[in-house]
């Protein structure tokens, strides 16, 4: 029988990306060759270089070429000679929006050997995982400006969301919350009386209620309709700067957060940072139905292109997360496994230039380690 063949478009991006990237592809392949299944890859230069030579962020059919691959797998957009905003709304945003990847999927973990600028918290405080909204909010671009450079400009960037997209967002959520833990393995945060009433996970809703009072009534009394599906997921509620308090003073307290596109983003990164920072934090942008993008969350550190010596985990993490949504679940915990055993064993450091290996040769590590 021939072996099932998964077909990847890499775009490998900018600055550190084309470096990670090409760490992460190596490990993927020794993955595919000890679990028995074929990765053909195409490689796409769509980022910074490509822009500054043709004028051009994105081909106009870049969606409908990327709807031909099973997943996509992403270095980094940013360039230093190009303004912000241009690279990511044209890039990232057309993206997400064009293949329809309306999760974010950010795994919070402390890995082994990893230390978190969290006194005294260890891999048993830190693992959670936060369900971001990717489709709706502030980043859809509805607003305008009007009488701009004058003392009287006003400026207006809306906050917009239909109960389709908190609907299929929280459904996503509840699910994978429902799978992460069971009667035999329940989330560990969970009180007695919760396990004897039948509940084995934990959904906090991050948001802002008391302030965003409609969009977040809306989010509510979704939650609170579908949790009935759900008897086995409790649910509870953070507003976004509690959130933020309790991510730093208590992690162990979250399993699944779900919260909106740009609450999302923001609490991401500090809950990055807790883990070890975005050396080692992968992430997915996922349409459940279609084509999703996995990516390594660090930027493309422009400063350490070429050297060899920026950290590839995070790429080879986020290569790990592709193979799981494509089925390939073995392979990708084995891979984690791999990075594990390299932070706990191997590495001196996340940080580039310190880690006590290079580039290729962190690549080299988790490959032969698998």
């Amino acid at each position: 029988m021939a072996n099932k063949t998964y077909k990847i478009a890499v775009l490998p991006g900018d600055g550190t990306g084309p470096e990670v990237i090409a760490e992460g592809v190596k490990v993927l392949k020794a993955a595919a060759k000890k679990f028995n299944f074929d990765l053909e890859f195409d490689t796409y230069d769509w980022g910074g270089e490509r822009y500054l030579r043709t004028g051009n962020v994105l081909p106009d059919d870049a969606c409908d070429i990327l709807r031909n691959y099973h997943a996509i797998y992403l270095g980094a957009i940013g360039h230093p000679q190009v303004k912000p905003g241009i690279l990511e709304k044209g890039i990232l945003l057309k993206l997400r929006f064009g293949l329809d990847q309306y999760i974010n999927l950010r795994p919070i973990k402390l890995f082994p050997g990893v230390e978190s600028p969290l006194a005294g918290k260890t891999a048993e405080d830190i693992d959670y995982v936060v369900v971001r909204e990717n489709s709706g909010d502030v980043y859809t671009g509805l607003g305008g400006s009007a009488m701009t450079g004058t003392a009287d400009e006003v400026c207006v960037q809306n906050m917009v969301y239909t109960r389709h997209q908190v609907d299929r967002c929280l459904r996503f959520a509840f699910e994978l919350a429902k799978k992460r833990h069971s009667k035999e393995n329940p989330w560990r945060g969970l009180s007695e009386e919760d396990k004897q009433k039948g509940y084995t996970a934990q959904l906090t809703m991050c948001g802002k209620s008391n302030v965003l009072t409609y969009v977040f009534d809306m989010w509510d009394r979704a939650i609170a309709e579908m949790s009935k599906e759900y008897p086995m997921v409790k649910t509870a509620y953070c507003h976004v700067d509690a959130t933020c308090m309790w991510m730093v003073k208590s992690p162990e307290w979250f399993d699944v957060i779900v919260t909106t596109n740009m609450f999302g983003d923001i609490i991401t990164d500090l809950a990055a940072i807790t883990s070890g920072g975005m050396g080692i934090s992968a992430g997915g942008n996922l349409n459940p139905e279609g084509v999703s993008m996995f990516e390594p969350i660090g930027g493309s550190a422009p400063k350490y292109t070429g050297k060899n010596v920026i950290n590839p985990c995070a790429a080879i993490l986020a290569g790990a997360m592709m193979l799981e949504y494509l089925g390939e679940k073995e392979a990708g915990k084995a891979i984690e496994n791999a990075v594990a055993f390299c932070t706990e064993h191997k590495l001196k450091s996340l940080s580039a230039g310190k880690m006590g290996y290079s580039t290729t040769e962190v690549g080299d590590l988790v490959a032969e380690n698998l």
